[in-house]
């Protein structure tokens, strides 16, 4: 039976995938104009290492992924420049409220850095939701390996069996996979992700309740 609901955040709990996409776009196109969006799209979903690597190919510069990443994050305050309520989904407070309602322990498990995932939670007031959040700089290895959802089950002090996990991109699905959870995709398709590992693809966030009963009732 599932006693606990983990949600990553980018592309799940905020739209932030494109804002995200956007924001590096205008920083590579100082250093090389004839990038195009369609150039790094392949970045949305990736771990940071295999993101920035596309960057680098698309800049052709010279430069290593590193030394473009170290450069991005030194010139763009990401949690200063981006409003969070602004692009976070409006049914997820709701959702998380008939979570709470229906006994269901929640966690955020994402790739992205703690500083920013607690700043997003708590400008969205949604933090204390959770019991655990647990972020991609606790781990030497990124999505699509299954360490942050193993160590979230063991946090929450449940088995990985009895939790469900939403997520959009195919390296966060992979991970829930393997890590032996279920797993609802949110369906975006802006990106090409492959869901084809998800056990449910939901088009919506409040879809996902359609799989969690209250506790005793089965569906």
């Amino acid at each position: 039976m599932t006693q606990a609901v983990i949600f990553d955040m980018d592309g799940v709990l905020i739209d932030s995938e494109m804002v995200y996409l956007e924001a590096v776009l205008r920083f590579i196109k100082r250093k090389n104009p004839a990038v195009q969006a369609e150039d790094i799209q392949g970045i949305v979903g990736r771990t940071s290492r295999d993101s920035w690597e596309i960057v680098a190919a698309a800049v052709h510069n010279g430069q290593s992924w590193s030394e473009i990443r170290r450069e991005y994050h030194e010139e763009t305050d990401v949690a200063a420049s981006i409003d969070y309520t602004r692009i976070f989904r409006p049914e997820a407070r709701t959702l998380l409220e008939e979570l709470k309602r229906r006994g269901y322990r929640l966690a955020v498990a994402s790739s992205t850095h703690r500083q920013l995932v607690l700043h997003v939670l708590f400008q969205n007031q949604v933090l204390d939701y959770f019991e655990t959040v647990v972020t991609g700089d606790m781990f030497t290895r990124s999505k699509p390996d299954p360490e942050i959802y193993h160590y979230t089950a063991h946090a929450l002090g449940v088995e990985e069996k009895q939790c469900f996990v939403v997520e959009d991109s195919t390296v966060g699905i992979t991970a829930a996979h393997e890590a032996g959870m279920r797993v609802a995709a949110l369906i975006d398709d802006r990106f090409g992700f492959d869901r084809s590992l998800a056990d449910y693809e939901v088009e919506k966030l409040g879809d996902v309740l359609n799989y969690l009963p209250q506790k005793g009732e089965c569906i």
